[in-house]
C-alpha cells in the first residue's frame, strides 16, 4: 500500500483524490503511519535574500518586474543578515533555513560566490540549509553540494500541460533539467507546486504523476494554496476551499509516500482544524514565520500554541539525511566556469500575463 511508484497514472491519482473524504483521509493516514512520526512536523523558515526584478513572467508572483505590485525590493543580503536571521529561526524552532533570490537562474560571479558562504554559515550552526534560486548547471549544483547545501528547492508548479498557461519565459523541461542537475550532487531535491491558479483536477493529478515519475522522489514537497497578489495575472482568482488543500495533501502522501510533505503558501487563509486535518492526512512540514518570501504567513507562536494544541513537536535537524560536510572556499576543489546556459525562452504569449504587464 506504501511501496514508492514511479509509474502512476492520472487516472489512478484522480481516483485516489475524488474518494470518499474519509476514506481518503484513513488511507493517506495509514500510509503516514508507517512512513513517519505523526507527531513530528519539520519546520522551515523562508528567507528572501533577494527581492523582485525577476525576468520572468510567472502568472502568479510578484516579484516579477514586467507586472505592478507594491513589494519592496532589495539586493542580495549580506552573509551577516542572513545569519543573524539563521539564529532567529534556529532560536524559534526551525530545522531548516531556505533561502530564495529572485533570480531566472544562478550566474557565476560575486553574488553566487556570496550565497555560497551563505551556505556555509548556516550550516555551521547545524541547520539544514535549502536554496531556491531559479536554474542552475550541473557545476553551479556542484558547488552548491561542496559549501555544505542540505536541498534545493525548483518546484514543477502545476502540470506540463497547464504549465504553458502560467510561465512563458520557460519551458517545463527546463524545471526537469535542474532537478537532474541536483540528483548529480548529495544535495537532496525539494519540488511541489500550487493548486488554485485555474488548473483543472486533471491537472493537479499531472502534477503528481511528474513528481512521482521522478527517481528518486522528491525528499520534500511543498503544496501551495494561490496567494492572490494585487497587480499580478492572477489578482482575480478566488481562494480554494479548505477541502481542495486536504485532499491535495492525502492524494500527495499516498503518491509520494516516503516525502515530506509541505503546507506552504495559503496557511493564513486556514484556521487550525483544516491545518489539522491536513497534517493527519499526511503534510508534516510547514513553513514559519511571518512572511513567505512576500506573502503574509502565520506567526511563529501561532504556529507553537498550535503545535501544542495538538501535540505536535519540531523535528530535530539532519533526521531524514546526514549533515552535509562544508568545504571552505579557499580549500575548494571546484571553479567557476563562467557559465552562460542556454535556458529556454518559449515564443507564446500569455493573454492574462500580457494584460498584467500593460497596467499603468
Amino acid at each position: 500500500m506504501s511501496k514508492v511508484r514511479h509509474d502512476w497514472t492520472k487516472e489512478e491519482i484522480l481516483e485516489i483524490y475524488n474518494r470518499p473524504l474519509m476514506e481518503l483521509l484513513y488511507d493517506a493516514a495509514t500510509i503516514h503511519r508507517k512512513q513517519h512520526n505523526p507527531n513530528e512536523i519539520q519546520v522551515s523558515t523562508l528567507l528572501s535574500i533577494k527581492t523582485g526584478g525577476c525576468s520572468e513572467d510567472c502568472g502568479y508572483c510578484p516579484q516579477a518586474a514586467r507586472y505592478h505590485t507594491d513589494i519592496d525590493g532589495n539586493d542580495l543580503m549580506s552573509v551577516s543578515q542572513v545569519k543573524a536571521q539563521a539564529l532567529r529561526a534556529k532560536s524559534s524552532g526551525s530545522s531548516r533555513v531556505c533561502m530564495g533570490a529572485a533570480w531566472r537562474n544562478v550566474k557565476d560571479g560575486p553574488e553566487f560566490d556570496q550565497v555560497l558562504e551563505m551556505v556555509r554559515t548556516i550550516n555551521k550552526l547545524d541547520m539544514e540549509v535549502c536554496c531556491t534560486l531559479g536554474m542552475v548547471t550541473e557545476n553551479q549544483a556542484k558547488r552548491l553540494s561542496e559549501a555544505g547545501l542540505y536541498a534545493y528547492n525548483h518546484n514543477l508548479d502545476t502540470s506540463e500541460d497547464y504549465y504553458k498557461d502560467v510561465i512563458s519565459t520557460r519551458a517545463f523541461e527546463d524545471r526537469i533539467d535542474t532537478i537532474e542537475n541536483v540528483r548529480k550532487t548529495n544535495v537532496t531535491v525539494c519540488s511541489g507546486g500550487i493548486i488554485g491558479m485555474g488548473e483543472k483536477l486533471e491537472d493537479r493529478a499531472g502534477m503528481l504523476v511528474a513528481l512521482s515519475s521522478l527517481n528518486p522522489q522528491p525528499e520534500s514537497t511543498p503544496i501551495n494554496a494561490l496567494v492572490a497578489v494585487e497587480g499580478t495575472p492572477m489578482e482575480d482568482i478566488k481562494p480554494i476551499e479548505i477541502w481542495e488543500m486536504i485532499r491535495m495533501v492525502a492524494t500527495t502522501r499516498i503518491v509520494l509516500p516516503e516525502t515530506q510533505v509541505r503546507l506552504s503558501a495559503g496557511r493564513t487563509q486556514m484556521s487550525r482544524e483544516g491545518q489539522a486535518m491536513c497534517f493527519f492526512a499526511g503534510a508534516n512540514s510547514i513553513f514559519a514565520g511571518d512572511k513567505l518570501l512576500t506573502t503574509p504567513n502565520p506567526d511563529v507562536n501561532e504556529d507553537m500554541e498550535m503545535f501544542k494544541t495538538l501535540g505536535l513537536n519540531p523535528q530535530q535537524p539532519f533526521k531524514k539525511s546526514a549533515q552535509p560536510k562544508t568545504v571552505e572556499a579557499k580549500d575548494s576543489k571546484l571553479d567557476s566556469l563562467g557559465e552562460k546556459p542556454k535556458w529556454t525562452r518559449p515564443d507564446h504569449k500569455i493573454e492574462r500575463n500580457e494584460a498584467a504587464k500593460a497596467k499603468a
